[in-house]
């Protein structure tokens, strides 16, 4: 495997754009983490309420459980922006609607850095990445470059959100084309209570104790990257930069 670089650090304001509550918990949580006892700035923007993702509970009751849950495993890490487009959980759609939702929040947010997960089709070798995860990784990388344009939705300018062509990288956590990685080692522990907010979800998941699970599954891979990287924990992102 190549060698991981360092994420940059000039920055100051970040935006997290997932289809799903607990898809920042899957690992990049423990860098936020990280980066807001630095100071940093990071807030979060859901594409959906994760409300088809518990199969005991229907979309209406789920989806203010994991509403819940999302703000109180954000607020474990520093976050305390949680905001939710409301695209239908399972079926999100890549394309001009999402893209001008998507630079709608980017104008209004103004990041320099944006964090999504992995838009490939796969996350090792042998298993498929998610419809809802794959569109929202190429909307997100799209409205990018779209926030910066003043024709590209003249809507939204005249609406107040004015163009913003601030944004200087998209990473893409879990990705198999991983370019950089963030040590977190001081901040693994947080990373796991984070994704510990998750229980009725992880409860549904899986029959394992939800503390061993997720310490289990959150150290396996940062331990994997953090041995690329050199340190006891890290967390990879493909960078891509604007």
């Amino acid at each position: 495997m190549s060698e991981l670089l360092a994420m940059p650090e000039d920055w100051t304001r970040a935006l997290a754009i997932v289809a799903h509550p607990d898809d920042m918990e899957y690992g990049a949580a423990a860098a936020v983490a990280r980066w807001t006892g630095e100071g940093r700035e990071v807030a979060y923007l859901m594409v959906s309420r994760g409300e088809a993702g518990i199969d005991t509970m229907s979309p209406e009751e789920c989806a203010p459980v994991r509403d819940a849950e999302q703000r109180a495993s954000a607020a474990v890490v520093g976050v305390s922006t949680v905001e939710f487009l409301d695209h239908r959980d399972g079926v999100i759609e890549a394309g001009v609607a999402l893209r001008r939702d998507l630079t709608a929040a980017i104008r209004r947010h103004r990041p320099e850095l944006i964090v999504t997960l992995n838009r490939r089709d796969h996350f090792v070798p042998g298993t498929w990445n998610s419809a809802d995860h794959r569109a929202v990784g190429e909307s997100v990388l799209d409205a990018a470059n779209d926030a910066g344009n003043r024709w590209i939705f003249p809507e939204l300018a005249a609406q107040g959100l004015e163009p913003w062509g601030g944004v200087r990288w998209v990473a893409l956590a879990a990705s198999p084309q991983s370019t950089h990685a963030v040590d977190v080692t001081g901040t693994m522990e947080a990373g796991i209570a984070s994704l510990l907010e998750h229980r009725a979800y992880l409860s549904a998941l899986t029959d394992e104790d939800p503390e061993t699970y997720a310490r289990g599954f959150l150290t396996q891979f940062a331990q994997a990257t953090g041995e690329r990287f050199g340190v006891p924990f890290a967390t990879a992102f493909e960078l891509v930069g604007f």
